[in-house]
Order: C-alpha cells, then sequence, then structure tokens
C-alpha cells in the first residue's frame, strides 16, 4: 500500500494509525521494527532513520545570505513592512507581505497587503496592478486593503479537484477570516464569520494544503504561560476547522516562538520544515533602540506535524555583524522554500525591521542541504534502523573532499552484509552531488531487495551524507 492511500487512511479511520504503519511515528516504537521507505526521498534533518552513529555526527548547516530580494521603500510599503509568504507559480515566484507605516508615536499610518512576482525566485519585480488606489494613483502591488491586512497569508491550493475559482487561498486578520482568489490578486472571503477563533493570532498565520495528512493544516499564534507558542488545527474544506492543539515541542528550554514559518519541504512532502523567529523580549542589543528586543532563526521538522523535533537547538540563522539586524523583529522567515537553480534551494528573512532600509533577503542551501550524517578525515560509520523499500537503485546526495569518501552497504535485517552488496563491493564514491547512483561492483540493480527488510551501512571520510532514495 502506498504512502497516499495510507493518507486517505489516516482521514477515514484515524491518522495517527496510518502514521504508525508508515514509520512515522518512532517514539515508542521498537528500534528493530521496520518502517517502510517505499521511495520517499528521505533527507537526514533528524534522527528518524538513523540507529547508529560511530565517529560520525548529525549536523546542521546554516544558510548563506545572498542578494536582497526587495527594500521596502514605497509609498505603500514602510519601515514595518513583514509576513512575507513565498511560492512557485506557474512557472514564475510570488511573495505577498504587509505594507505598513508608522509614525513617529507608533501609530499605524496604513496597512496593505502586496503582491511582488519573480522569473527565477532572485530578482523580484512589483507589477503594477491596477487593484487598488493609493494616494491618488492605482500603480501600485496591492492586492488586498480590506479586514485583515496585518498578516494577510495566502498560498496555491494544490488539493485535487479545487474548483477553479477557489485556486489560492489566504487566513488573515485574528480571529482568522478565509480568503479566496482564482488569480491570487483578486480576492474575496469564502464567509463573513471568522474560521479559527481560539488564538492569538498577531503573527503570521500561515496554512497550506498537506499533501501528506490529504487535509489543511493551520499553524497559528497562542500564548502558554505568557510565552509565544505555536498552535495547529486542521480541516477539510478550509472552512470548518478542529479544536485547536498546541503542538509539542519536545524536552528543550521553553522560548518565544515568533513565527513558526511551517511548510512540507517540496522534495518530501512527509516532512515538515519549521524555520521559527526565536525571539528574546527581555534583550536589547542597540542601547537607542526605541523598543527592547532581539530575535535569531531556528530550525525545527515534524513527521507528523504535531511533534517538532528540535534535534539543533542553537540558532540556524543569526542577526550577523550588520546592527541594524539587532533590534526586535529581524530575522523573521518567510514562509515558503523554494527551488531557485541546479542544487539549489532558497527562503527568505526579513531584515532591518523599524529602519528606512527595511528589506527582504534571500538565503540559499544546497538542495536537502538543511543537515547532514557528516565524518571527519578519520571517518566513522552510520547505520539506519530496518527498512523496506521499493524501486530498483539507491541513489545519494552526498560531498566530499578531494581526498574524502563514501562507501554504502546493505545489509539484512541481522545486521549482515547481503551478498554483492558489502561495503568492500561498493565502489568508492568522492565528489559533491546531488543526485548520485550508488554502484556495487559496477552494478545499481538493489530490485531483488525490494519488500524486503533491510539496513544501510554507510562509511563516510571528510564527507557528508544529506539524503538517499531509492528510485525506479
Amino acid at each position: 500500500m502506498n504512502g497516499r492511500n495510507l493518507a486517505r487512511i489516516a482521514i477515514r479511520s484515524g491518522w495517527m494509525l496510518a502514521l504508525a504503519a508508515l514509520g512515522i511515528l518512532a517514539p515508542g516504537r521498537a528500534v528493530d521494527a521496520p518502517v517502510t521507505l517505499e521511495s520517499r526521498l528521505e533527507p537526514f534533518v533528524d534522527r528518524w532513520l538513523i540507529d547508529r552513529l560511530d565517529g560520525l555526527d548529525l549536523v546542521m548547516h546554516s544558510p548563506t545570505p545572498a542578494e536582497t530580494a526587495l527594500v521596502f521603500d514605497k509609498p505603500w510599503e514602510g519601515s514595518v513592512s513583514a509576513y512575507f509568504t513565498t511560492f512557485q507559480d506557474d512557472g514564475g515566484y510570488r511573495m505577498y507581505y504587509r505594507g505598513l507605516e508608522i509614525d513617529e508615536a507608533g501609530k499605524t499610518l496604513h496597512q496593505v497587503t502586496c503582491m511582488a512576482e519573480s522569473v527565477d525566485g532572485i530578482r523580484w519585480t512589483r507589477p503594477d496592478l491596477g487593484i487598488y488606489e493609493f494616494e491618488g494613483t492605482r500603480a501600485n502591488n496591492i492586492v488586498w486593503a480590506g479586514e485583515g491586512t496585518h498578516n494577510f497569508a495566502p498560498f496555491k491550493d494544490t488539493r485535487p479537484r479545487v474548483p477553479p475559482d477557489e485556486r489560492y487561498k489566504a487566513l488573515a486578520g485574528g480571529p482568522l477570516i478565509a480568503l479566496t482568489s482564482a488569480d491570487g490578486l483578486h480576492w474575496r472571503k469564502l464567509r463573513e464569520q471568522p474560521v479559527i477563533t481560539q488564538g492569538a493570532f498577531d503573527s503570521l498565520n500561515l496554512a497550506f494544503w498537506s499533501e501528506f495528512e490529504q487535509q489543511y493544516v493551520c499553524y497559528f499564534r497562542v500564548f502558554v504561560n505568557g510565552v509565544r507558542a505555536i498552535s495547529r488545527c486542521v480541516s477539510p474544506d478550509f472552512i470548518h476547522w478542529s479544536t485547536p492543539r498546541i503542538v509539542d515541542l519536545g524536552p528543550g528550554p521553553v522560548e518565544h516562538l515568533y513565527t513558526s514559518a511551517t511548510t512540507p519541504y517540496f522534495r518530501a512532502p512527509h516532512i515538515y520544515l519549521a524555520l521559527p523567529k526565536r525571539f528574546f523580549p527581555e534583550r536589547k542589543a542597540i542601547p537607542e533602540a526605541r523598543y527592547p528586543g532581539v530575535s535569531d532563526g531556528l530550525f525545527m521538522t515534524s513527521r507528523d506535524g504535531v511533534r517538532f523535533d528540535r534535534t539543533f537547538p542553537e540558532a540556524f540563522v543569526r542577526p550577523g555583524l550588520d546592527p541594524e539586524n539587532w533590534n526586535e523583529r529581524n530575522i523573521m522567515a518567510a514562509w515558503g522554500v523554494v527551488p531557485t537553480g541546479p542544487g539549489e534551494i532558497s527562503f527568505y528573512y526579513s531584515n532591518h525591521y523599524r529602519h528606512p532600509t527595511s528589506l527582504v533577503r534571500r538565503m540559499t542551501l544546497r538542495t536537502d542541504g538543511f543537515a547532514s550524517v557528516h565524518g571527519g578525515a578519520s571517518g566513522g560509520e552510520m547505520a539506519t534502523r530496518p527498512f523496506t523499500f521499493t524501486g530498483g537503485q539507491l541513489r545519494i546526495n552526498y560531498s566530499t573532499s578531494a581526498g574524502g569518501s563514501v562507501r554504502v552497504e546493505l545489509q539484512d535485517e541481522n545486521r549482515t552484509a547481503i551478498p554483492g552488496f558489502a561495503l568492500n563491493d561498493c565502489d568508492l564514491i568522492y565528489g559533491d552531488r546531488i543526485d548520485h547512483v550508488v554502484r556495487w561492483r559496477s552494478a545499481s540493480d538493489v530490485s531483488a531487495l525490494a519488500g524486503r527488510t533491510v539496513r544501510l551501512r554507510a562509511e563516510i571520510k571528510d564527507g557528508d551524507l544529506y539524503a538517499i532514495q531509492f528510485t525506479d
């Protein structure tokens, strides 16, 4: 049975049982119980597939700052423009954001929702849409000026058979109202009454269609004992939502998570990536700043949408050397992770909040490059938990130094090398590839092992293993 069918079972008869059948719910499972990989990409963003590391480490890789995407210097924007969402759309890219300016006393002068577009996710422009008038002209990129402009969060609805006039949806305001659009430019309310009412909502409250769960999912702001936290609810139709549930962050410090930016990873939609803005309201790095508070970015993941893994508690994105990033609402991630080139993914962060140079910057990683199993010069080994797969080839995303290497062994469930697929049979792998077919004695066919319980053993020297996938 494939993952999509199991996801449908989840809706009809209890999605937790279906997740368990997929092997997604690792807590409580015996490590020797096989999990089902099928042909899914499995990036090493957590320890879910890992049984043992000997001389290796699971490490996080922070993104590289790239160019400025937009500077918010238009009259309808302003120094406190924020709450960005980004996604691919019909061969290009879209970015939605709040245009907001305040006066010296902190009073709101105007607030609108804007849209920028890009052909490559790198160079962004503001189209003159002619929809709303601002200071006597419609030559602007404003797409919404009604209720909810403070935190209007749209997405492209990928639900099968979605009506053409509802291809785009959004949640906005607080309590949250539901909106829809045929083109992502002209919006209307799905109904007058709010659809989600239990929450704080003063944040980027986001939603998306989950291919994995086969339902709409919303993550939004709540407070727990005075601390900013994340809640979640789900819906079959974007109108009727479940009772909110606080997400489980597992062990670790209690921290203010201002936004979550939770999104399915487009290459592995069964894994949700979260890029929360971690807020420290009591700190003040710039003495002359009007308000206290500093922030940075975290990286978390979830395999069931409810429990989030904080394997990496340190900052994913730091404010850096730029002093204008050391005030209260910088380093806020946009919702959305997108491909922007061969071997490259991008996401976007706020910089210079509350300064005249307020902007959003692109950040880059190698594809699947959030984390890796890393080996130093002396090398080491990784062993996975037992699993079954479908397909006929094993593909890996890896990188080594010129003198480094990777070798892979397939074992039976008792940790014995399968004849022909032992470590010494594996062709020595070195270089830097997003998609490399593993070969043993120059042969790559593993179809005879499909459906059988196996383990994977990897030897890594001065290199990184980012992801594995069995394919046809």
